[in-house]
């Protein structure tokens, strides 16, 4: 049974208090207000559980301070010429903050919560809640030139904003809270029933808005916050649809994991993970979520996160868009010093289905799996990230992808939901202005070199920058009577590393007819071989090589004297796939080189790459 009376006193209590909490958090007066107003009617939706609480306010503030959160507009406070200055400049120094600062300082001096309470609401372990809190408070400090002693003093000059906002009587929440749980389906329902009061009685909306009690349905989005859908955004995602701790564990079960932040990604700079490019893959999509999942340093192993983003479009059509949006950022990522290590489809899993692996060689080193899956006019983006550079679990990864798309699939217009995956390596997606040639993410790192590697735009190849003086190969002009064809050369240096010219890597693409394609490889193949007794000067090892009926790939250490005290080690290979031929050269530097078998993987990636060339042109 629900006591009407305990919660209309729970209400008259935390309610003015949470108004103060929620305004202080984003600076929007408006977005505050419908904020707590809606977690009140939900709180009375869940009263039975709320009530049972040792402390259900805490239970409250969270739903407020998430859906304030979506609603507010950056720094609406410079638009009021009558807000006191001193409040101005309390808002300007927490808006200086992280928002995981921010909540930390609010819990601690606006809600006298724990330490341990307010580490579990931010959603961080204690430890770094600690240093969250410390780092915020020091800045707001010195933002607003107090004392520490004094912050609270400053924060609580916000409440006479707040003592003004006139709430609605608890009954009339009551009945708003009533009509939403009587509309309120079971898991799986996305549409939410708004109810607005005018003039005292109770309006339905059957748009599918979540419940609110302001006057303002203007739905309008502010410079930070893209308005997704173009109006009021219906509620299609449900946060029960998202991993769960245990499900985001998946394959380190044995470590300590905490659930974070689940957000609609409408704050700050929207990139919730590596190389994202945008805020949504949908910017006219429905509705968005983020969860987060961290598990700290161990003795034996390092951190290690998990964030999941699911978005929901208008219609299928509009998910695959997304989708194809999504595998551009990461197949061709623009993040310095990230390389992509594979690409796997995953078969089973959805109705489209994708595994990235990439490594950011930046400091703290990273290995980040990343797979984006699409389920109906849903799409999700699960990435895992571990800080060091071990083998990542990618089968694990396909397992959580899986369980991700299990969320979403039961949800109406969802397509197919999660069988067992199974990976199939790839080649990588198409990128770049000549996606049958290497691009800067494909290169591994140099040892001793911290900067990145950037190429030269492809050009015809007129002359081929990745010969060697044993073979001497060309790719303009005809061989054996049959004139080359997309022909293409770049180099790729490492600017600005303190590195001799002669540094550098390079690779030549052309197409021949099969046959000459064939042949080109041997002849390149045969002079390689006969170079030590042509040019005694000149050392040549082999050390990979295989061929099949569609694919030609061979690698050689080439050492050339070039004078009695100095001589340049290189490496360099010879590519065919199909009616496709390919030169790879890299000549490293004292103290620049790659690791051991580092170039002959690289060889391989080019391989990959070199099936998009098209065929020769007809003769």
């Amino acid at each position: 049974m629900r006591d009407p009376d305990a919660f209309d006193a729970f209400y008259r209590e935390t309610g003015e208090r949470l108004l103060l909490q929620t305004y202080a958090l984003t600076g929007d007066l408006t977005a505050a207000r419908t904020a707590v107003r809606d977690s009140y009617i939900v709180a009375w939706h869940h009263w039975r559980k709320i009530s049972q609480l040792d402390d259900p306010e805490a239970a409250v503030r969270p739903h407020a301070w998430r859906h304030a959160q979506r609603r507010h507009t950056a720094r609406l406070w410079h638009r009021d010429k009558q807000i006191d200055p001193e409040v101005r400049a309390t808002l300007d120094a927490l808006a200086t903050l992280t928002v995981l600062q921010r909540k930390a300082l609010l819990l601690t001096q606006l809600a006298d919560v724990s330490m341990p309470q307010m580490a579990r609401e931010i959603g961080v372990p204690l430890e770094q809640a600690e240093r969250e809190l410390q780092s915020g408070a020091a800045q707001f400090a010195l933002a607003r030139e107090v004392a520490a002693g004094e912050i609270p003093l400053m924060l609580q000059g916000l409440a006479p904003i707040v003592s003004a906002v006139r709430f609605p009587r608890a009954p009339i929440v009551r009945r708003a809270g009533a009509a939403r749980r009587r509309t309120h389906t079971t898991a799986g329902v996305v549409a939410l029933v708004a109810a607005f009061l005018l003039s005292g009685s109770l309006i339905t909306d059957a748009t599918g808005v979540r419940p609110s009690l302001d006057f303002d349905r203007t739905g309008a989005a502010g410079p930070d916050r893209p308005q997704l859908g173009g109006g009021p955004p219906e509620v299609v995602l449900p946060p029960e649809s998202l991993l769960t701790v245990a499900q985001a564990s998946v394959g380190q079960e044995r470590r300590s994991w905490t659930e974070g932040e689940t957000t609609d990604n409408s704050e700050g700079t929207g990139m919730a993970t590596l190389c994202q490019r945008e805020r949504y893959a949908d910017p006219r999509g429905r509705a968005a979520l983020v969860r987060t999942f961290t598990a700290p340093r161990t003795q034996k192993r390092p951190p290690a996160s998990v964030v999941q983003v699911a978005e929901a479009s208008r219609s299928p059509k509009a998910a695959v868009a997304a989708y194809r949006t999504a595998l551009g950022w990461y197949a061709g990522c623009r993040v310095e010093r990230v390389q992509l290590l594979s690409t796997r489809r995953v078969e089973g899993v959805g109705d489209q289905a994708m595994l990235f692996t990439l490594r950011s060689w930046a400091r703290p080193v990273e290995t980040v799996t990343v797979g984006v899956a699409r389920t109906g006019r849903y799409v999700t983006t699960i990435s895992s990230r571990i800080r060091d550079d071990a083998r990542p679990d990618v089968d694990a990864g396909g397992r959580l992808l899986g369980s991700a798309v299990s969320g979403l699939c039961a949800l109406p217009e969802a397509g197919a939901c999660t069988q067992r995956a199974r990976l199939v390596p790839v080649p990588p997606l198409p990128v770049g202005r000549l996606p049958a040639m290497l691009a800067e993410l494909d290169l591994p790192p140099v040892g001793g070199v911290d900067r990145p590697w950037a190429g030269t735009p492809p050009v015809r190849a007129d002359e081929n920058p990745a010969a060697t003086r044993c073979e001497s190969a060309r790719f303009s002009g005809a061989f054996e009577g049959a004139k080359f064809s997309n022909t293409a050369t770049r180099t790729f240096v490492i600017p600005k590393a303190g590195l001799p010219d002669r540094f550098g890597l390079t690779e030549t693409v052309g197409a021949l007819p099969l046959k000459r394609a064939g042949r080109f490889v041997e002849q390149i193949r045969t002079r390689l071989a006969a170079c030590p007794d042509e040019d005694l000067g000149t050392d040549v090892t082999r050390v990979a090589h295989r061929d099949t009926a569609t694919t030609d790939l061979s690698v050689w250490q080439l050492t050339t004297e070039i004078s009695d005290s100095e001589s340049v080690t290189y490496w360099m290979a010879v590519l065919r796939h199909g009616t496709a031929v390919a030169q790879l050269g890299f000549v490293p530097a004292r103290g620049a080189q790659m690791a051991d078998g580092t170039f002959v993987g690289l060889a391989e990636r080019a391989l990959d790459r070199l099936g998009r060339l098209p065929a020769p042109d007809r003769t």
